[in-house]
């Protein structure tokens, strides 16, 4: 079976063009630090404040602009700063999530929604999917053979010829399986 990248997607924020006027000033662009494994995504200069109720972490921000304001955490993070009731979801799934509020160099904006732990996937092309015998939005199980072996259950293959073949995990997950550096997973079945 043939194996894919496995990257590990540390806190971040997705931000409107009406909360970068607010926090970084009218007009502001993201300046872009570095691309990032999936098409047209990069990683900002620019960071944010990330504010519950018991304290607050500095977060990336991941350009371009989107739609809606979007904070994905991980458990421990949530935990850390007082965010009860995260919701482990797919990106963009942010429908009764918990908010919080978030800060830069110009203000604040209160966010009543948008705080996720992201659900694991796997991001393909379609003929990635053909290769792998999978489908959008197919749950799979992945083996990481790290110091810490793991398979890592209830993955969601995303599929769309906009990406490009990388599984994302979350800091937690991590270093529960030592996924340091450079590391493969392999789909099983």
């Amino acid at each position: 079976m043939a194996n894919f990248i496995v990257e590990t997607s540390a806190r971040h924020v997705h931000l409107t063009r009406e909360t970068v006027d607010v926090l970084f000033g009218k007009g502001h662009a993201l300046t872009n630090k570095k691309d990032l494994s999936q098409p047209g995504q990069f990683a900002c200069e620019e960071k944010v404040t990330v504010i519950g109720p018991k304290g607050s972490l500095k977060a990336s921000i991941l350009g371009p602009e989107r739609s809606a304001d979007q904070v994905e955490l991980s458990l421990t993070d949530a935990r850390t700063i007082g965010i009860a009731g995260v919701p482990v979801r797919e990106s963009g799934d942010v429908a009764g999530s918990p908010g919080c509020i978030l800060e830069g160099p110009c203000g604040k904006v209160e966010i009543s929604e948008g705080v996720i732990a992201a659900k694991r996937h796997i991001h393909m092309t379609k003929a990635d999917a053909e290769v792998f015998g999978v489908k959008d939005k197919e749950i799979v199980s992945v083996k990481l053979d790290t110091a810490r072996p793991v398979i890592f259950g209830d993955v969601v293959a995303r599929v769309s010829d906009s990406y490009a073949l990388a599984m994302h995990i979350d800091t937690d997950e991590s270093n529960a399986a030592c996924a340091f550096g450079t590391v493969y997973g392999e789909i099983v079945k």
